[in-house]
């Protein structure tokens, strides 16, 4: 059974919360992230992203940018930017986008569910985006981006959900650049609480929606705390636990995650066409965008052109794995045609 726990969250103040909150750190190049601090001094980037306090070119891995990101984080607590509740509480956190409104429940979830597999992953990490996060985790002693996990929908969690949003004041409100909205909102009533944790604990699958990679690297450093702490090691202690927002099945909207691939392997543009022809029918495109409207088309956009793409050989028939787009993309096309083997380690591609 899942163990989603409460927490004590720290949290921007609600007057500073729009000019805290950031995007996701690995959604942003450098680049973008050195402009959104100089737009907003406050951005949480400056510590997601520590490297856009020095030089540009500091690698993101160097040791003093870790260490800043820790410096940083002291200091926003100690300035009073960020808070810490006094007792173990659940939070909503809702995003409307286009009317659309999506409603989770941010928490903390056990490692070891991920290691024993109630907590499911679909996607393989890099090892280079792990240690980063591991490394990051370390340093601040906090976790600061959540893993967005999704369970099937729930009465009791909407119920509770739904009231509270219904009758308590938000923690912060606000749209942010992006035209998205963001309000936040506590679960501290005990009895809440009670029935929140036992929703959770009722459920034999949670999934990984989106942050293989923080989720892995958390997980690890949990383990390293436990081999630190050795027969010490105390099972409810914080680093057990990850910091996660969950969000019912229902409510997702599910978002492109695109391949990019930085060469040909040597080939040339009509050697690339003849070689994926062997596999795959290819239609030129007349737009300036395509996305695939169904299962088994694939888009690629090469030289300033879109191209449809669609498998023409069987599949088989008794793998759901092997049957989606993405291990089609993979095992017919990027392995054998690019020689990308291990999407996890190969430089020349990029997500």
């Amino acid at each position: 059974m899942a163990d989603i726990r409460p927490f004590k969250a720290v949290r921007p103040v609600k007057e500073k919360a729009e000019r805290i909150a950031a995007l996701p750190y690995d959604v942003v190049s450098e680049d973008e992230a050195r402009a959104e601090v100089i737009r907003e001094p406050l951005s949480f980037l400056k510590i997601d992203r520590a490297e856009v306090n020095f030089e540009k070119g500091t690698a993101f891995s160097d040791p003093a940018v870790y260490k800043k990101a820790a410096e940083l984080f002291i200091e926003m607590k100690k300035d009073g930017d960020l808070v810490s509740d006094e007792k173990p509480c659940y939070y909503i956190y809702e995003l409307t986008m286009d009317g659309r409104v999506q409603t989770g429940i941010t928490a903390v979830s056990s490692i070891d569910d991920y290691i024993e597999g109630t907590v499911k992953k679909h996607e393989n990490t890099r090892a280079d985006k792990e240690v980063d996060r591991i490394e990051h985790v370390s340093a601040l002693n906090a976790q600061t981006g959540p893993i967005f996990l999704s369970y099937r929908k729930n009465t009791a969690l909407k119920n509770i959900t739904d009231r509270v949003k219904e009758n308590s004041e938000a923690l912060c409100d606000f749209t942010s650049p992006d035209g998205i909205r963001h309000r936040a909102f506590i679960i501290d009533d005990d009895n809440d609480i009670k029935s929140v944790r036992e929703a959770f604990g009722s459920m034999d699958s949670i999934y990984i929606a989106d942050g293989h990679h923080r989720c892995a690297s958390a997980v690890k450093v949990g383990l390293r705390k436990r081999k630190e702490q050795g027969e010490e090691t105390d099972k409810n202690a914080e680093y057990n636990f990850f910091l996660s927002v969950l969000f019912p099945d229902d409510e997702l909207k599910i978002l492109d995650y695109n391949r990019v691939i930085y060469d040909l392997n040597g080939l040339s543009e009509e050697r690339f066409f003849d070689r994926i022809r062997r596999k795959f029918e290819i239609r030129e495109l007349d737009t300036d965008l395509y996305k695939p409207e169904k299962k088994g088309l694939i888009g690629m956009y090469i030289s300033g052109r879109w191209y449809e793409l669609k498998f023409s050989c069987a599949l088989p028939l008794l793998d759901p794995v092997e049957n989606l787009d993405v291990s089609v993309l993979q095992n017919e096309l990027l392995a054998p045609v690019l020689n990308i083997e291990d999407p996890r380690t190969d430089p020349r591609i990029d997500f």
